[in-house]
């Protein structure tokens, strides 16, 4: 396992430019319509080469399935992608969810990428399926779905011990090692990097604050689907932290969505294509991202219209001036150490430009 200080380091960021704390992105790989999943995922490529150039701290991507606007089902393939086009930049899941997976899976897939990119793999873990329960039940061969979320602590503690290969004496896994990991470093001739991956927990309610703050891992709040929780999640992580061998005191971001044009109205056309993709998720009809002129032709129904304005003021959009003000405003209401800004739209030159856009008003270095 990293030593303490290693532990620190690649969690804490420092922040660039004006910005108050680290800025960071979180990739969906949306795929608009009348767009590939090819597409989307060449523009991941674009924009986190960009990020890395203009100082952002990490890229994470998230784990969803079902979704057809959404391409990032598989994060450890695409976060390999992302590690052969970049050099500096952590890369991490945000998130992977734990119950859909074997624990010696996650473990080896991201020792694998600790091996491809030493030092620069975070590993963020959730408790939720990331799609609808028929999905999760052919994820997970079972429709006992409840019982996967229970065991998250189980499955997590699992997941540790394989990483860090300490299983003791007589455990029934003590003779099994995850690989790329620690036991190559105590066979014959072996050398191994002194880095693993650290686990970050996500959450939108306050199981995993809790768990998180417990275990003194460094916490993910998902700000842009439930920012009602926000600060009552934050609040129980900070009073719940004990001292770890990873961290010293509390590490929190938040996942904000964020949306940055030229021209405000061109936003708020963005951000109106968004929340209707996002209606028609919630009401068991995804898609693909409609195009800005189907959103503005679409008849909301008054139900779907209130949705959609509670969903919406919670994206900060609008000129870089404008959404760089609703930043600076949000973290400090929340106190969060790091903003993780998503941005949701059909267009990826539109989504690719905001991250130029934000990173100018905070007058972030050009790599």
């Amino acid at each position: 396992m990293a030593t303490n200080n290693q532990a620190k380091d690649d969690i804490r960021g420092t922040a660039q430019g004006s910005a108050p704390v680290p800025l960071s992105v979180l990739d969906l790989a949306t795929v608009g319509a009348g767009t590939t999943a090819t597409e989307a995922l060449r523009t991941s490529v674009k924009i986190v080469t960009e990020a890395e150039q203009r100082g952002y701290h990490r890229y994470w991507v998230a784990e969803h399935h079902s979704m057809p606007g959404v391409a990032s089902t598989s994060p450890a393939v695409i976060l390999a992608h992302l590690a052969a086009h970049t050099t500096t930049i952590r890369l991490g899941s945000g998130g992977v969810m734990l119950p859909n997976h074997a624990p010696l899976v996650i473990a080896e897939q991201f020792g694998t990428l600790e091996a491809l990119a030493p030092g620069r793999i975070d590993l963020g873990l959730g408790r939720a399926p990331g799609t609808d329960g028929a999905t999760a039940a052919a994820l997970r061969r079972t429709d006992r779905l409840n019982e996967g979320a229970d065991d998250f602590p189980q499955q997590l503690a699992e997941l540790t011990r394989f990483l860090d290969d300490d299983f003791p004496d007589g455990h029934p896994y003590a003779r099994i090692h995850a690989v790329p990991g620690p036991i190559q470093a105590t066979s014959p001739g072996g050398v191994q990097s002194p880095h693993r991956p650290p686990i970050w927990l996500l959450g939108s309610s306050g199981f995993s604050a809790r768990l998180a703050g417990t275990l003194g891992l460094p916490f993910a709040f998902a700000h842009h689907f439930s920012a009602q929780n926000t600060i009552p999640a934050l609040d129980l992580y900070r009073e719940s932290f004990r001292p770890s061998q990873v961290l010293d005191a509390p590490y929190a971001l938040i996942g904000v969505s964020a949306l940055a044009t030229d021209d405000e109205r061109e936003a708020r056309r963005q951000v109106q294509a968004a929340a209707l993709n996002m209606v028609r998720l919630r009401t068991g009809r995804p898609g693909l991202v409609p195009t800005p002129e189907e959103a503005e032709a679409y008849a909301f129904s008054p139900m779907e219209r209130d949705f959609v304005d509670s969903w919406n003021a919670n994206v900060i959009h609008g000129t870089p001036d404008q959404v760089r003000a609703g930043l600076d405003d949000l973290q400090k209401r929340t106190g969060a150490d790091e903003l993780m800004l998503t941005a949701n739209a059909h267009t990826a030159t539109i989504r690719s430009h905001s991250y130029e856009l934000i990173a100018d008003a905070y007058d972030l270095p050009r790599g």
